[in-house]
């Protein structure tokens, strides 16, 4: 066993504290990984206030990894010392079913997916993230971050980067496409960054014009505000996917209503509450409302490796560990542009 320092939620609501945790041993199959940076995902203060339900405390948040190999089990084949490498929102699954065999392990059926934290691994423990000095993981559950991506900027690609990649991939972003991304936040951003970069059109919807400018120089050719009632007239029947980013609940109709006939809008904020929807929005027009959720591990190396062709990584405010619960406040109030990372050195 190895302790590490880290940064805990005590319990649902409670300021997170440093501490110490254990990191099982290096198993034959596992790699041990330095925690160079870790990003600060949505996801983690709603688990950390229980804002899904129920959660697993003390809690190490923490799904955005980005660090270096620093040392390896002797059936590991392909991490070596010294790696450069990154672990996302799982480090585990069944393996066996339909979904893992085909690469979707996001979505195993069988044991179903381990979450990074917040979750029981199948040593009946529970898991604990990024917010730490080092993490151990199993090779399969690890991917290589080219040495073109600085790993502070690489980091949010671990989640925010591939919820994004993955529903624009599937759904044929790319030349010819009118492509919506609804809220410019830390995964809105990078949604407009592979947008651009897979060759859409792309356009931001917006509460308000405040961040106009910074969504054109992120790569996106228009920027409407959601808030101006003009804009649903305007934009009616414009796009082929609209992808929505945001938390809240929305009025799913009025999104609905921008798409094109057959268009699709895929969902991947997740609002703690349930929304409501007359599906005459989806049956007029043959209209889609899909959902996805982060992605298996070979489309994240993908992803990795597409970002590093391109020169993407997220827009980051490095923090130190003690500004942690100040960030979680600012990104609640949606005062981050974009996305904070934990300089983990600071822990």
């Amino acid at each position: 066993m190895t302790t590490v320092a880290a940064y805990a939620a005590p319990a649902a609501k409670a300021p997170l504290e440093r501490t110490t945790i254990e990191r099982r041993p290096v198993g034959e199959f596992d790699v041990l990984i330095d925690i160079k940076f870790a990003g600060i995902c949505h996801s983690d203060i709603h688990q950390a206030r229980e804002g899904w339900g129920e959660a697993i405390f003390p809690m190490v948040p923490g799904h955005e990894i980005a660090g270096v190999v620093s040392e390896i089990g002797p059936g590991v084949t392909k991490f070596k010392a010294g790696d450069r490498v990154g672990v996302g929102c799982m480090v585990d699954s069944c393996r066996a079913c339909d979904n893992c065999r085909a690469g979707r392990e996001q979505y195993c059926t069988g044991s179903g997916m381990v979450g990074t934290y917040n979750a029981v691994g199948k040593d009946g423990k529970p898991t604990y993230g990024g917010y730490a000095q080092a993490i151990v993981v199993d090779e399969n559950y690890v991917v290589r971050i080219p040495d073109s991506l600085p790993l502070d900027v690489a980091a949010p690609l671990l989640c925010a980067g591939i919820t994004l990649y993955s529903p624009l991939k599937r759904f044929g972003a790319g030349p010819g496409k009118n492509v919506a991304v609804v809220g410019l936040g830390g995964l809105g951003h990078m949604g407009v960054k592979i947008a651009h970069a897979l060759g859409a059109e792309v356009t931001v919807l917006s509460q308000s014009l405040r961040k106009k400018d910074d969504g054109l120089k992120l790569g996106a050719d228009h920027y409407y505000a959601t808030g101006d009632p003009a804009t649903f007239e305007k934009l009616a029947g414009s796009f082929d996917l609209i992808v929505s980013t945001v938390s809240a609940p929305l009025d799913f109709g009025a999104y609905l209503s921008l798409l094109k006939t057959e268009g699709t809008l895929a969902n991947v904020g997740a609002p703690e509450e349930p929304i409501s929807l007359n599906l005459f929005a989806l049956i007029g027009g043959g209209k889609s409302l899909a959902g996805s959720m982060i992605g298996g591990i070979a489309e994240t190396q993908e992803m990795l490796d597409f970002c590093a062709e391109h020169g993407i990584g997220a827009e980051i405010e490095l923090i130190r560990a003690d500004q942690i619960n100040e960030a979680y406040e600012r990104v609640v109030a949606s005062d981050v542009r974009y996305r904070f990372v934990i300089d983990t050195a600071t822990i």
